[in-house]
């Protein structure tokens, strides 16, 4: 079954086509860089920016896979959560072109999406497995027993992992999306030089990262210019080490004291190469078997939203057509 998937829910604008949920066809995504002035997403901007570009993306995405619209037999878009004003721009393009087209469409929760990225890549995965969102919106750690059952054993008390990356970026002056450009920094750096605080690590499943920010900005605030250009990769290398920690070792306790045997990341910051390196190294010890999606797969991407509204569609069918964007879309 041939699906067109169609995520719009921030920043990137993705048309993919996923043929039965497990073959990638085309997964087209269009990053936004206008907002790189801004040093974060202005919804208005974005809107305008998904109005602007989503049907010359959705053009390439069928080129790219060789088909012809009269080929897709399905349609999929997220509905939440995230900015209100680019999700109603894909979920309306999406409902209007299924309408058009007499063919069923799914609403997907972008959660769920991201969820489904290692069901896309990786075939050897167990339904039955534990999964780490982690992004810039969310950080979560949830139990798969099947897709669509879910539980949440925990999440973040206040800021996102993601958002913590992006907001250390921007104080210690560089660019965004902050994630990247503070992994390609730490690894000049020595992830020893300061301990930063681990926050909550004896609270279960839950996360916390505000203090962590707060911790790094009054340290960096409290250096000459001089040492702060010295020492700035060794800063990011030690604050990247204080987030990855906490990540790993919750996600590794949990996946011991559930007897999960597989573990799974995804989101934006799945894409960190210490946060694959630590996990895979942590896991292995524990005898757990580790899985991350392709970095393309790790952002915000329509592929991931395709394989998920097929498996949605393939347990409970099509979704009505007066669904709305919800920005605070819970996974559960």
């Amino acid at each position: 079954m041939l699906t067109l998937g169609i995520e719009t829910s921030c920043d990137e604008t993705s048309v993919a086509v996923v043929d039965s949920g497990s073959k990638t066809l085309s997964n087209v995504i269009l990053s936004q860089s206008v907002h790189t002035k801004f040093g974060g997403v202005v919804p208005e901007v974005a809107s305008r920016e998904h109005v602007r570009t989503i049907i010359p993306i959705y053009k390439q995405a069928l080129e790219e896979a060789g088909v012809t619209r009269d080929q897709i037999q399905l349609i999929a878009a997220t509905m939440g959560p995230g900015l209100v004003g680019p999700l109603l721009v894909g979920l309306s393009f999406a409902k209007g072109m299924a309408w058009g087209m007499e063919v069923p469409f799914v609403a997907v929760n972008h959660m769920e999406g991201h969820l489904a990225a290692n069901l896309l890549s990786q075939p050897d995965l167990d339904d039955n497995h534990l999964t780490l969102i982690v992004s810039g919106g969310h950080t979560m750690l949830v139990h798969v027993r099947s897709f669509g059952e879910y539980e949440i054993l925990g999440r973040t008390v206040d800021d996102a992992a993601g958002e913590a990356f992006d907001k250390i970026a921007k104080v210690m002056g560089l660019g965004y999306p902050g994630g990247a450009e503070v992994d390609k920094l730490a690894k000049q750096g020595d992830r020893t030089y300061e301990r930063f605080p681990r926050a909550m690590r004896h609270h279960e499943y839950r996360f916390s990262f505000s203090g962590l920010k707060t911790a790094v900005a009054q340290y960096l605030d409290k250096l000459s210019a001089e040492e702060r250009d010295k020492h700035l990769p060794d800063i990011a290398a030690s604050f990247q080490e204080a987030v990855v920690d906490i990540l790993v070792e919750k996600t590794v306790k949990a996946a011991k004291e559930k007897n999960i045997r597989d573990v799974t990341i995804s989101g934006g910051v799945a894409a960190n190469s210490r946060l694959r390196e630590l996990m895979q190294e942590r896991l292995t010890r524990a005898g757990k078997r580790f899985f991350y999606p392709p970095i393309q797969l790790c952002t915000d991407n329509a592929a991931m939203i395709a394989a998920a509204g097929y498996f949605r569609f393939q347990k409970w069918g099509a979704t009505e057509f007066v669904v709305d964007a919800v920005p605070y879309l819970p996974l559960d």
